[in-house]
C-alpha cells in the first residue's frame, strides 16, 4: 500500500505527536516512526501540533535541542554540524551577550527544522570543533571522562570565569565554607553558567553525584544543556542522559523541577537555583537539604532577591538560626553589602556572598553598560535588578506567597506556541496595554481569556517597548491582534494613552477605555485581589518581572483621607506598568465572574 493512504494505528500518532512536542523535526520523526513525511505533516497541520508545543525562551529553546542531539547515537553529518554549532552558541551566551539576535535566528531556525542562518557555514562549524580535538580519541565510550585531567579542568576554568566566580570555586573547597553557599546575585551576571561547570569538574574530580533542582522542567534543561556544552566544546567528551547523565566513573549528574515527587530518593552534592522565588520553599528545602544530609555532600543557593516576606529570607537574614532562641542566645546577622561583597561565615555555618552587577563589573565582568542599565530602569528596579536589594512588600497589596502560588512550568501549557503564526490557535484572548511615559516602558498583556468560571486567567504574554510614540505602540497591538483572536483590548486613557487609544480605535472599534479614578483605580486592584487569591491566575514560574510588577502596587490615601491604589509609576516607574497592563485585560471580566456568561460565547 502507497505511504500516502496507509492506515497508522493512534499508538504511532500519539508517539509522532509526542516526539514533536520533544522538539523533533519532522524528518527526524520519519526515522523515528517510519510514518511517510508527508503523513506527518498533514497530521501535524490537521491536528495542530504546534499548539501543545510550550513556549521557549532562546536559552530554553537551544537547550532542548541540545538534549535531543546528544541522546542521539549515529547523528547524520546534518545532525553533528547542528550539535557543534548548537554547542558554540549555547557555550558563548553568558561570554557574548551581543549574540543574542542572531541566537534568536538560529534557535527559530532550528526550531522548525530549517537550515542553519548565513554566516554559519561548515568552516565554521569545523572551527567551533576544532578545540575538543586533543581528546577526541579517549572519548569514544559514553559519557568516557577519562581523559579530562584536574591540570584540563583548571585551564578551562581559569580562562572562562570572572574574579566572583573564582572565589565560589575556592569557598567550594575550603573546609570552613564548603558545607553551605548561599549567594545573592544580580541578574545575568553568569550563576547558572559556572555552577554547571563546578558540577561537572567536581563530578570529574571526585566520581561524586551532583544534583539541581530548579524551578522548571526547562531551567533544569539549561543546567543540563551547559554541562554538555562545557564537555563537548572544552574536552571534546559527548555526555547523553535524558534526567541523569552518568559519568565513565559513575558520577551521577541529576536534573530535577521543584515539582518533582522522586527528589527526596537521591544523594549528591545539592545545587538550588532562585531560591528567594520558589514556592512553598520551607518544605522544599526541607525534602531538598535531604538530599544532601551526609557530611560529605554540599549545599548551594543562588538566586538573585524578591522580598523579604518570602521564606527564603528568614534563612539568609539570619532570622531561622535565631528563631526560638532566648534573647542572650541570639546572634546580629550583618547581610549589609559591606559585609557580603567578599563573603562572609556566618556563626550558622553558612558563607554568604553578595555580588552586585557593579561588583561583577570590578572583578572582570564587561558584559554590561553600567550607565545604560541606570538609564533605562528606575532606582527602585536598578537596585532590585542588579545591586541585590530586596522588595520590601509590606506594604503592598499583593502577597508574594499567593503570587508565586499562581506560577506554573512551561510544561503544564499544551495549547500555547509563542513562535507560531497563531500561538492560541483559534482561542479567544484578552490585550491590556498601559502606555508610556517620560522613563517607564509602554506594557502590553496578552492573557487566554477563561471559558468557563473556574478557569485560570493565564498570561500568555508580556512586552514593553520604551521611549517611542504613539504610532509606533498602536502597530505593535495591532500585529498581536492580527495574529491572535482578540476579544478584548483595555488601554489607559488618562493621559498620553488617548492617542495610543484612537490609533488602536482604527483596528479595533471596541476597544474599551481606562480613565483612571479612584474608584476605577480600586476596582482594577479588587479584580486582580480576587482571581489571584481565588487561584485564577496563572503565569510562568520564570516570570519574576510580574511577580515584581504586583509587589510595587501598595495602598495609600489621598489628602482627603480616601483610600486609594499606587505604585512608582510616572518618572520614577519600572515594571508596575506590567502589573497595570494585566489588571487593564483582566477588566474584560466583571468583579464577580458568575454574573455574566459573556465568557462562554467566545468558546470554539
Amino acid at each position: 500500500m502507497p505511504a500516502a493512504t496507509r492506515h497508522y494505528s493512534r499508538d504511532v500518532k500519539e508517539l509522532a505527536k509526542r516526539l514533536y512536542i520533544r522538539g523533533l523535526t519532522v524528518s527526524e520523526i520519519q526515522r523515528e516512526t517510519k510514518v511517510n513525511e508527508r503523513t506527518l505533516y498533514h497530521w501535524r497541520d490537521g491536528d495542530r501540533w504546534d499548539d501543545y508545543c510550550p513556549p521557549d525562551t532562546v536559552e530554553i529553546a537551544l537547550a532542548r535541542r541540545i538534549g535531543i542531539l546528544s541522546e542521539r547515537d549515529n547523528k547524520t553529518e546534518g545532525e553533528i554540524a547542528e550539535f557543534a554549532q548548537l554547542i558554540k552558541l549555547f557555550g558563548s551566551m553568558q561570554l557574548d551577550l551581543a549574540n543574542a539576535k542572531l541566537i534568536n535566528a538560529q534557535a527559530i531556525a532550528i526550531g522548525s527544522g530549517g537550515r542553519l542562518v548565513q554566516g554559519f557555514g561548515e568552516a565554521n562549524v569545523e572551527a567551533c570543533d576544532s578545540k575538543p580535538k586533543r581528546k577526541r580519541k579517549e572519548a569514544a565510550a559514553k559519557n568516557d571522562i577519562s581523559g579530562i585531567t584536574p591540570a584540563l579542568l583548571d585551564e578551562v576554568r581559569e580562562k572562562l570565569f570572572f574574579g566572583y566566580q573564582k572565589l565560589w570555586y575556592e569557598k567550594r573547597y575550603d573546609p570552613e565554607t564548603r558545607r553551605v553557599r548561599i549567594i545573592l546575585k544580580s541578574r545575568q551576571i553568569g550563576a547558572t553558567y559556572y555552577f554547571a561547570f563546578e558540577a561537572l569538574d567536581n563530578a570529574i574530580r571526585t566520581g561524586d553525584n551532583q544534583i539541581f533542582l530548579s524551578a522548571s522542567r526547562d531551567q533544569a534543561e539549561v543546567f543540563k544543556a551547559y554541562i554538555i556544552a562545557f564537555a563537548q566544546q572544552q574536552f571534546g567528551v559527548e555526555l547523553k542522559g535524558q534526567s541523569v547523565i552518568t559519568l565513565s566513573n559513575g558520577a551521577e549528574l541529576r536534573f530535577l523541577s521543584t515539582n518533582s515527587n522522586t527528589a527526596q530518593s537521591y544523594h549528591g552534592h545539592l545545587y538550588i537555583d532562585e531560591m528567594f522565588w520558589i514556592p512553598n520553599y520551607k518544605k522544599l528545602n526541607k525534602v531538598a537539604s535531604g538530599m544532601a544530609a551526609h557530611k560529605k555532600w554540599t549545599k548551594t543557593y543562588f538566586s538573585t532577591p524578591s522580598a523579604i516576606s518570602h521564606d527564603a529570607y528568614a534563612e539568609w537574614s539570619g532570622e531561622l538560626y535565631n528563631k526560638g532562641k532566648a534573647d542572650d542566645k541570639r546572634v546580629d546577622f550583618d547581610i549589609s553589602h559591606a559585609a557580603l561583597k567578599d563573603g562572609c561565615l556566618g556563626v550558622d555555618k553558612k558563607w554568604r556572598h553578595m555580588v552586585t552587577v557593579e561588583d561583577a563589573e570590578a572583578q572582570g565582568c564587561d558584559l554590561f553598560d553600567i550607565e545604560e542599565l541606570k538609564l533605562e530602569y528606575s532606582d527602585d528596579d536598578y537596585a532590585n535588578l542588579f545591586m541585590c536589594k530586596f522588595i520590601d512588600d509590606s506594604q503592598s497589596v499583593f502577597s508574594l506567597a499567593k503570587l508565586l502560588a499562581c506560577t506554573v512550568d512551561q510544561i503544564e501549557w499544551h495549547d500555547y506556541s509563542k513562535d507560531s503564526a497563531r500561538p492560541f490557535a483559534n482561542r479567544p484572548v484578552a490585550l491590556g496595554y498601559d502606555p508610556s511615559r517620560t522613563r517607564d516602558n509602554a506594557s502590553l498583556a496578552v492573557m487566554a481569556v477563561p471559558l468557563t468560571p473556574t478557569e485560570p486567567w493565564r498570561v500568555l504574554d508580556t512586552k514593553s517597548y520604551h521611549g517611542q510614540n504613539f504610532q509606533f505602540q498602536a502597530n505593535r497591538i495591532k500585529e498581536v491582534n492580527a495574529s491572535h483572536k482578540v476579544v478584548h483590548i483595555g488601554i489607559d486613557t488618562t493621559g498620553i494613552g488617548h492617542g495610543v487609544y484612537e490609533l488602536v480605535q482604527d483596528f479595533f472599534p471596541l476597544v474599551t477605555p481606562i480613565h483612571y479614578s479612584m474608584d476605577i483605580k480600586t476596582g482594577l486592584v479588587v479584580k486582580a485581589l480576587d482571581v489571584i487569591e481565588n487561584g485564577r491566575f496563572s503565569y510562568l514560574a520564570g516570570d519574576h518581572d510580574i511577580t515584581r510588577a504586583f509587589l510595587m502596587i501598595t495602598k495609600t490615601t489621598t489628602n482627603s483621607g480616601l483610600i486609594t491604589y499606587a505604585s512608582s509609576r510616572s518618572a520614577e516607574s519600572g515594571h508596575a506598568d506590567i502589573a497595570w497592563s494585566i489588571m487593564h485585560a483582566l477588566n474584560h471580566e466583571p468583579i464577580n465572574n458568575n454574573r455574566t456568561a459573556s465568557t462562554a460565547t467566545f468558546s470554539n
